[in-house]
């Protein structure tokens, strides 16, 4: 293995004095073996490609040095660049180095007797690569105000102002790269993706804002979203249970497609699994990993499945190939020194070219393997290098605005601060070939990305990896048509689950945040689905669904119908309640001057009949379809009806009870009130003032209930209130009649009157009683009918226990309906007493 010790890492950096030096920061070595206990950190996974990008700096530096005409006239341009590793604390460590003005490291460890000092006037810094390292350095060089210009970290964090005032980058931020994306899922009519993030800046922010993006679409679904730990990329036993996860959820999922926006070293391990376990899906790319030609060549890359992805545009750095192919033009520096030493070009390469079927992994770990230089030309990231040699194209371009530089001199001299060159570069706006650069209010570039797919079956390396459409800033993506066509008819029923549904059923989530695919799910009562998993659809409200919920029935009409036996049994009850009612009538009428007529109240009991037949007539009103005419005159007309009778009934007893008083107070005072047709009137009249308000402005109507499978047809009471005040002050008349009748019953009543009116009244209370939590619980078309049962029963409680035995003694009993009789009865009954009577 190869790996440099933290103190051999302090040599791997490589310096050029000059008037302005710019710093670089570089994971060359793209890992550390760094673990939980403190301890000396070793430097793993030595990287061609970043060592390429390490070069191109310094090229940059060189061509700008040498172009002719010079940008810069009698300035030279430096550059200190340190290896990071790609480590927080070891990058912090560099960005303090290239902040401390103070020796060249190199040269002070390599000639610890020299004393010639060398300033460093660090006036910019280019890098970091990874997000996370990037965030660290900027709180440091924010510092000094140094402006720092990232190539390759896009994270979306970066671009808050308030935190990172001096960070810039030549690559895009992820709020780009993640709408791209989005984008894309939505060209392709997918409607799952899965999520594969890190735990760290650039996984967690890139996939906290594709989740964002993919909410806000509404119509796709995020199946799972899996956050890697920071030991994934290590090789150990936790990785590796970590890894069966990873491959469990992506390989029981029904996403069409599965994002990863994570760093390459994590990419590698889920690749290798998806190879092995033949995983064949469609997975995104970040531009962490897009580019990989390593990734992009895996043996048996084509059984992980078909590969897009996005990375900034892209463009080759003029001349740099052929500077790496002439060997470096015969440049030294550090860090190539390095290179060589443990990694020698190999001997056998004669300057022609070997065509691109050679193969370099990404981190090379055998000290010593030789390196194809062709090969290494060829295989060099064009996205990053190109960023890298554009930041010192824009540094130079804030250099020469800042010192007012023409071709031939500047105005100014090279003594600015670091904050007035982070100010002129934020106002950057240059032309390189077709790259037309600034940077935007958040140090950001308004450039595009490429949209890539990985032909696995491509003949030679380089072509793996086609650009087959772009995305701009401004939400426009282009993919060519054949494609979008493809992606599209590759799809299943709802959110790629292979699944219909009977009759009756419809496919709905049935847990948001667990599973995308649709389940089966029955209709609810009321609803139905022809099938196919078509959603299910609400009957209309005169309709029902059918017992497999397939389809919508048409409900019936629920009403009191005339051909119910019990309504039948109520109606013979009411035709014989009116025929005896008239037929009392008649008998009483026949006989209106007997005493047994008088003894019930004269004419009050033709008053009294007439209200127990309007009572009787009123329970036809019940049964039948409800209209605005029954509902109107049922219940209100009763409680008038009702009220009418027993105030016939309660001036009877107050005659009753002064005709046998015989204390002189009582009698003087019931004297006073014993004025029937007074008594009739106001108390009659109250239940009028309850019952006419009530119709007036509140009347009872006709309405109907959707219920399950019926519509219920029925009376509705107008209001509550007025419905209880009317049965409470009948029930209160009845109670007052009870209680003067069960008082009257000692007195000499040849006709038993107060005893009956006792026990008819005593039955109306106890119907009305058993009345009330009947009708609050009972539901439905029998409502009315205990209604019309409750009228029944009171109507017929007054004409059998009250009126029924005065009319048997009419026919039966004539021998006592005499005046004769009378006294003789009330003779004997005080004399009984001991009380003697004057006839």
């Amino acid at each position: 293995m190869a790996a440099l010790s933290s103190e051999e890492h302090r040599l791997l950096n490589a310096y050029l004095p000059g008037d302005i030096v710019i710093g670089g920061l570089f994971p060359i070595h793209l890992q550390t073996n760094r673990t939980t206990i403190p301890g000396p950190v070793s430097c793993t996974h030595y990287s061609y490609q970043m060592f390429l990008q390490s070069q191109v700096m310094i090229y940059a530096i060189r061509e700008v040095n040498q172009r002719t005409p010079k940008p810069l006239p009698n300035i030279t341009l430096g550059y200190s660049i340190y290896d990071t590793c790609g480590d927080v604390t070891l990058a912090i460590k560099a960005a303090l180095w290239l902040m401390s003005n103070s020796l060249d490291p190199q040269r002070c460890l390599l000639q610890p007797n020299n004393t010639q000092l060398v300033q460093r006037k660090v006036m910019a810094v280019i890098g970091e690569r990874f997000s996370e390292v990037s965030i660290a350095v900027s709180r440091v060089v924010a510092l000094s105000s140094l402006a720092q210009i990232s190539y390759a970290s896009t994270s979306g964090l970066l671009s808050r102002k308030l935190k990172f005032p001096t960070f810039l980058r030549t690559i895009p931020s992820d709020e780009h790269q993640t709408k791209a994306i989005a984008e894309l899922v939505k060209k392709f009519n997918w409607k799952t993706v899965g999520i594969i993030g890190s735990d760290d800046e650039y996984g967690k922010d890139g996939s906290d804002r594709l989740s964002q993006n993919f909410r806000m679409m509404k119509d796709v679904c995020i199946e799972f979203i899996d956050i890697l730990p920071g030991y994934f990329s290590q090789n150990n036993s936790k990785t590796h249970k970590r890894l069966v996860g990873v491959v469990s959820n992506v390989n029981k999922s029904t996403a069409e497609a599965i994002i990863m926006f994570t760093k390459g070293s994590n990419v590698d391990i889920i690749l290798e699994a998806a190879i092995k376990y033949k995983l064949n899906k469609t997975w995104i790319a970040s531009d962490s990993w897009s580019t990989s030609t390593t990734l992009a060549t895996l043996p048996g890359i084509e059984m992980a499945g078909q590969v897009f992805g996005f990375n900034s545009k892209r463009n080759a750095v003029p001349g740099f190939k052929d500077y790496v192919l002439s060997m470096f033009n015969g440049t030294r520096n550090s860090i190539l020194n390095h290179h060589l030493t443990h990694y020698p070009f190999c001997s056998n390469w004669s300057g022609e070219d070997t065509g691109d079927d050679c193969i370099l992994t990404n981190s090379i770990q055998v000290t010593g393997q030789c390196v194809d230089l062709k090969c290494l030309a060829n295989h060099m990231d064009e996205n990053e290098t190109y960023n890298i040699y554009l930041a010192v194209q824009v540094i130079v371009e804030g250099i020469r605005r800042l010192l007012e530089c023409d071709h031939q001199k500047c105005e100014r001299r090279a003594d600015f601060t670091a904050l007035e060159l982070l100010t002129e570069i934020k106002k950057v706006n240059l032309t390189l070939g077709q790259t037309h650069f600034y940077f935007d209010s958040y140090g950001d570039p308004c450039l595009g990305y490429d949209v890539l797919y990985w032909d696995t079956a491509a003949k030679t390396q380089h072509e793996h990896i086609k650009i087959i459409g772009e995305y701009w800033p401004n939400g426009t993506i282009a993919v060519p048509r054949d494609m979008v066509l493809k992606m599209q008819s590759v799809k299943l029923t709802a959110y790629n689950c292979s699944k219909t549904c009977k009759p009756g059923q419809e496919l709905k989530k049935q847990n948001v945040h667990l599973h995308c695919c649709n389940d089966c799910v029955p209709c609810a009562e009321g609803e139905y689905s022809r099938g196919q998993g078509a959603p299910c659809k609400r009957c209309r409200d005169n309709e029902y669904s059918s017992p497999h919920m397939n389809e919508c029935l048409e409900k019936k009409m629920d009403f009191l119908g005339w051909s119910d036996p019990f309504i039948i049994m109520l109606s013979f009850l009411e035709a014989l309640g009116i025929v005896l009612t008239i037929v009392f009538a008649a008998l009483f009428t026949i006989h209106r001057g007997t005493p047994i007529v008088k003894a019930v109240g004269g004419y009050l009991c033709f008053l009294e009949l007439f209200s127990l037949l309007i009572c009787f007539c009123l329970t036809f009103t019940f049964p039948g379809k409800p209209s605005a005419a029954s509902c109107l005159i049922g219940m209100p007309l009763f409680g008038i009806a009702f009220s009418l009778c027993l105030s016939c009934i309660l001036a009877n007893l107050l005659q009753i009870l002064v005709g046998f008083m015989f204390d002189v107070k009582t009698k003087s005072w019931l004297s006073k009130v014993n004025k029937p047709v007074a008594v009739v009137a106001v108390v009659s009249g109250i239940q009028l003032a309850v019952c006419v308000p009530w119709l007036c402005l509140y009347p009872p109507s006709a309405t109907w209930k959707s219920l399950q499978k019926t519509i219920l047809l029925h009376c509705h009471k107008g209001a509550n209130e007025f419905f209880i005040a009317m049965l409470a002050y009948n029930a209160l008349l009845a109670l007052i009649c009870f209680l003067f009748a069960y008082k009257g019953k000692q007195l000499p009543d040849l006709y038993k009157n107060a005893s009956l009116i006792t026990v008819s009244m005593l039955l109306y209370l106890i119907v009305w009683i058993l009345f009330i939590p009947i009708y609050i619980n009972l539901f439905g078309a029998y409502k009315q009918a205990i209604e019309s049962a409750a009228i029944l029963i009171s109507g017929y409680s007054i004409l059998c226990c009250h009126l029924a035995p005065k009319c048997y003694i009419m026919v039966f009993k004539k021998e006592i309906n005499d005046e004769k009789a009378i006294v003789e009865y009330i003779r004997k009954h005080y004399e009984g007493k001991g009380i003697p009577v004057v006839s």
